[in-house]
């Protein structure tokens, strides 16, 4: 069986060559959320354009337990996370790329006492993992952090010591710079990012989120508990002005930190709560998105300093096709969103400016996905609109559905989509 594969393999790579010039995201693999890049773009020129349950599926495989976590590919291995409905049991799977089959399933962490959701939105198990120089990192926030081997599987340390209370569960998912691992905890009683060390675990930089709440009472305490302190955005890393900046999306303000050593750089603020969508950068604009109460999608430019709010935000829209869960893609001189209920809109990254609007229908918090001239988007039933991309009008090129819906963002392997469902995880190839 595995000698087929290979011959498979080894016939789609040298037709992949033929056909397109050069083998691209093969080699660049998928090691995080959002991919290399953490912006929902890929190199692949030819990926699936059809599918259903029955056609152009490679292999489908169940995972056990429930995750809104994206999968992470390198070395031909695939990892992603999951967790008992009940938050009491925390694991992390490896399927093998060729085959599907699951190679390890390991139970990481347990929790006698979680804390309630309160919501289908979020679960216990969405922080996506990230795999680099032979090891895996899976994240549960305040639940556990871990390092495994990636070959083996094999842990080398874990944290459970990184106190947050998320309070309707983790959300952010771990990003790898350099030697770093840098976590997001933005949390009811506390907002921090931290970088631990990727060798050892141990922690190098911790930047509490310096921001002045106004919902305090006389004795310095929220006058209410609930979300307007939380966000679940996963940050961003973009080189900019011959400087690197950690681009990161917490309630009321986007901060960019110096990645090495966490001093915060700029931010902008703002009136809304809990990111969700991750900031992406295309054009030389951070593009990011406020959060729920006061939405606003926002371009700034990159190359100020202390609070630049009046000074360097290029643009801002708002209305209610501002998405709140699925991150956006940009391409070409255009930036695509999907709203929660299904609003498509093409933007100008310069300026803002509304190319189009399309309603698609149905419920998005999958991020979307860029890959040659077509854009994807994953929807919570289960169907995949695919578009093409850097056109100055809507063109849709086909409708695609699988059996269960989307909460996790995609993941590509050569020219082929790893698509995760609420129960099952897929290798879609043509």
């Amino acid at each position: 069986m595995l000698q087929s594969m290979n011959i498979l393999q080894s016939g789609w790579l040298a037709g992949a060559i033929l056909a397109g010039g050069c083998v691209l995201a093969a080699e660049e693999g998928w090691p995080r959320f959002r991919g290399p890049r953490g912006d929902g773009s890929s190199s692949a020129r030819e990926l699936p354009l059809y599918w259903s349950e029955t056609n152009n599926v490679r292999w489908k495989v169940a995972i056990p337990d429930a995750g809104w976590s994206s999968p992470a590919v390198a070395d031909d291995r695939i990892w992603l996370t999951s967790a008992t409905a009940d938050g009491r049991v925390f694991s992390a799977y490896c399927v093998e790329a060729a085959s599907g089959r699951i190679l390890h399933a390991l139970p990481l962490f347990r929790c006698a006492a979680p804390e309630p959701l309160g919501n289908s939105v979020n679960g216990y198990a969405s922080p996506s993992p990230a795999v680099g120089s032979g090891r895996v990192y899976a994240h549960f926030g305040s639940y556990g952090t871990a390092c495994l081997d990636a070959a083996s599987g094999r842990e080398l340390w874990r944290r459970e010591d990184l106190a947050c209370r998320h309070y309707r569960g983790p959300g952010s998912s771990v990003i790898l710079h350099h030697d770093l691992l840098i976590l997001t905890f933005d949390g009811v009683d506390q907002q921090y990012v931290t970088a631990l060390d990727a060798r050892s675990g141990k922690t190098v930089w911790r930047t509490d989120r310096a921001i002045a709440w106004k919902d305090l009472d006389e004795s310095g305490k929220p006058k209410r508990e609930g979300d307007f302190r939380k966000g679940f955005a996963t940050p961003i890393v973009i080189e900019a002005n011959g400087r690197q900046q950690l681009i990161s999306a917490a309630s009321s303000t986007l901060f960019a930190y110096d990645p090495d050593s966490g001093k915060e750089l700029w931010r902008v603020t703002n009136s809304a709560h809990t990111p969700a969508v991750s900031p992406i950068f295309a054009d030389g604009l951070v593009l990011a998105v406020t959060g729920h109460g006061a939405a606003e999608l926002l371009g700034v430019r990159p190359d100020g300093s202390g609070d630049v709010t009046a000074s360097h935000v290029a643009w801002r829209v708002g209305g209610k096709d501002v998405p709140l869960t699925a991150s956006p893609v940009a391409c070409g001189g255009l930036l695509y969103t999907v709203s929660d209920h299904g609003a498509l809109t093409c933007y100008e990254t310069a300026t803002g400016r509304s190319v189009w609007r399309q309603m698609v229908g149905g419920n998005y918090q999958a991020s979307l996905l860029c890959a040659g001239d077509r854009v994807y988007c994953f929807g919570v039933s289960g169907k995949t609109t695919v578009l093409r991309a850097g056109s100055r009008t809507f063109e849709k090129l086909a409708d695609n559905r699988l059996g269960t819906g989307f909460m996790a963002s995609p993941a590509v392997l050569g020219n082929e989509l790893i698509l995760r469902t609420k129960t099952h995880l897929y290798r879609i190839s043509n």
